[in-house]
This record gives C-alpha cells, structure tokens and sequence, in this order.
C-alpha cells in the first residue's frame, strides 16, 4: 500500500511497488511502501510474516527490508533523474541492537556524506556510480532496533 502526500511520486512509486511485487520472495515477504518525500523511502510488512521463534523479527527479514528500501531510495533517484540503469547493493553493514515484536517499518536515506546530485551526474558521465545508504528499523518507543549502512553501485543501460 503506498501512502503519499505528493502525487509526483505516485506513479513511481507504483512502479517501484510492482517492481517488489514482481520477485517472488519480496511479494511473500508482504513489503509494502510506507512513504516517500524525495529524500527516505519507507518501507512496512507484517510481523507475523516475519516472525521468529522467539516471537520477534527475524534479522533475516530486517536485512532483507532495510536492503530493498535503500535499492529502491537508489531506484527513485534515478527515475527522477531520468536515468536507466541496474543498481546493485555492493557492500553493506548490519547491527542489530534490540529485538522487534511489532511490524517491521524501516527507512532508508541517503548517508550523511553522500550526494545524490554528484551520484546523478557521475553516472551520466562515467556510465557508472556509487552512492552510501543508510537505513533504520526502529522501536515502538523511537530507539533503534537495527541499523543498516551500504554501499550501492549503478551502472548505466546501454
């Protein structure tokens, strides 16, 4: 389900949906968008879906969304730019500090460092990029759960 306040994004972030949808165990993992200003991407699913048996999140499920929700951030980023190309996730970091027994909502953002405009025009450019993401799954109280740092890399469809 996408909620959104800007309507710009609406049609890519349908896309973006479909494009989760499409992979098989991204659709049995009941991702959905949360929400999208332009600068994070959120991302929801179900505990129940990703439930362990100690009766919380599986780390698993909580990589697997923070890494989707910064290739997607990436994604959108370059539909805006109106750029094609493949985005990869090149290398990244986990930490996870307290277990989750609510739904899964994490957020992804650009890394403090980084700049989607430089990462906009070296991949116009070079025909390739990369670019930091962070990204966060948070408590019901607002501490962190799991935090999520990774390197993406685009290269340019020819």
């Amino acid at each position: 389900m996408i909620d959104t306040r800007d309507e710009l994004h609406a049609d890519a972030l349908q896309r973006l949906d479909h494009h989760y949808q499409s992979m098989p165990p991204v659709a049995a993992m009941q991702v959905g968008i949360a929400g999208y200003d332009g600068r994070a991407l959120r991302l929801h699913a179900p505990l129940a879906a990703h439930v362990n048996d100690k009766g919380c999140a599986f780390g698993g499920s909580l990589a697997s969304m923070m890494t989707l929700a910064s290739w997607g951030l990436v994604s959108l980023q370059l539909e805006a730019a109106g750029l094609q190309a493949d985005v990869y996730v090149a290398d990244s970091q986990v930490r996870y500090l307290a277990p989750l027994f609510t739904d899964l909502d994490v957020e992804a953002r650009f890394g403090e460092d980084a700049d989607p405009a430089s990462f906009v025009a070296t991949l116009r450019e070079r025909g390739r990029a990369r670019i930091q993401l962070a990204a966060s799954a948070r408590l019901p109280d607002g501490g962190l759960a799991t935090t999520f740092n990774g390197r993406y890399v685009a290269i340019a469809r020819t």
